[in-house]
Order: C-alpha cells, then structure tokens, then sequence
C-alpha cells in the first residue's frame, strides 16, 4: 500500500475510534455537518487518546498523547509539538528584527545583539524543523494564526521600526526585542514544565538562558 493509502486508512482509524470511543473529539461544526477543526495544541492540555498507524502488516495502536514514541525511541508529547511548531515563525519574527539593525542601528552594541541574534536563532530553527521532519510533523496546524504568541509583534510595529533610524530605531528596537524575548522565555518554560523530551528539555532551558542574558544586555545599552 502507498504511503498516501496508509494516510487514508489511519484517518478511517481516527474517525471510527472517535465514534466507539468518544475520547477528545469535538462536536461537528455548526452547521455543515463536517468535523470541527482541531484547535491548536497547548501545553496544558490534558493527555487525550492518539491513533498511531502500524507498519506495513501491524494494525494500528491507541496510546496517550503524553506518551507519543519518535522513530529513535525517545518520548515526546503535544507540548514539545507546539513549543517546536511555535518557535520557528516566533524566532523568524526576531530575525526579521535583527536583519533590520545592521543599516538603521545608532549604537554599535544594537547591532552586535543583533548579529548574536541571528548567530543564535538561525540554526535553532533548523533544528526545530529537524524534531518535527523525523517525527513526520508539519511545521504549522492549518487555520492557526501566530498573531497571538507571546512576545510576537504585530506586523504595524515591525513597518514602524523599518521606518526609524539611529537612537529611535534603537529605542524600539529595544523595547520590541525585550517584549519579543520574554515571550520566547514564558513558551520555554511552558515547555520545561508540561514537555516530554529529553532533548527539548535542554534547548528551551538554553534558549531561556540566552535570552534573558540578552533582554539584560539590551537593557544596560537603553539605560
């Protein structure tokens, strides 16, 4: 059988044990007689029932969604999705942020957090995209929007900032980095608190450690 055969039986799976079971699924949406779209995960969110497909051969297995088995057997759960999921357009924002400062930046120590920012964040999000390809994950739930995150900025702040220069660059800049930065600090101590994996557990206390070291920086530079 195909993999897209596969895809479709592990669907037909998902539905009937949705109807036997009745465990974590949503009502029908209003009025169109079709499944409601699943809301995005979170971290708080208790452990539900997942339909996990077998091998060419092996039926499929039910098991908690706390408990989700990645292909080198370590352990990982919907909080671990989401923070990875999260992460990569959160950390695109402050790259889009920083790519700003090397032309409009007044004080040298803006564009040096700055370069560190990209130094950081550009290889965190390869590694992000790495986690969810080897488990077979998108990168995004269809129908979910970012503007929400925490720390992200809203896309007038991001124009207005192009817009600036020198010491009022800077000051936004600032001001929008360390609200940015925090924001990446709360979604990784959500992960630290409610995640699974090992290997996530030691890039979101780094990613935490790093940041409040520079949301410290770009204080002591503004003051």
């Amino acid at each position: 059988m195909s993999r897209r055969g596969y895809a479709i039986v592990a669907a037909l799976v998902v539905a009937v044990a949705g109807v036997a079971v009745a465990v974590g699924v949503r009502a029908a949406g209003p009025g169109d007689g079709r499944p409601a779209a699943a809301p995005s995960p979170s971290p708080t969110e208790s452990p539900v029932p997942v339909v996990v497909p077998g091998r060419p051969g092996e039926s499929a297995s039910v098991i908690s969604s706390d408990q989700l088995p990645a292909p080198d057997g370590s352990l990982y759960n919907d909080a671990d999705t989401f923070f990875m999921r999260m992460m990569i357009p959160h950390h695109g924002q402050a790259l889009e942020m920083a790519a700003l400062a090397a032309d409009r930046a007044g004080h040298p120590q803006i564009r040096a957090v700055a370069s560190r920012i990209t130094a950081a964040q550009q290889p965190e999000i390869a590694v992000f995209r790495a986690w969810l390809k080897a488990r077979d994950l998108s990168e995004d739930e269809a129908g979910h929007s970012h503007a929400g995150m925490k720390g992200m900025q809203p896309p007038e702040a991001i124009k207005g900032l192009a817009g600036l220069r020198g010491d009022a660059f800077d000051k936004m800049f600032v001001d929008m980095m360390v609200a940015h930065h925090e924001g990446a600090i709360a979604m990784a101590t959500d992960v630290l608190t409610h995640g699974r994996d090992e290997r996530i557990n030691e890039l979101a206390t780094g990613i935490a450690a790093e940041q409040q070291a520079e949301i410290s920086r770009l204080r002591q530079i503004s003051s």
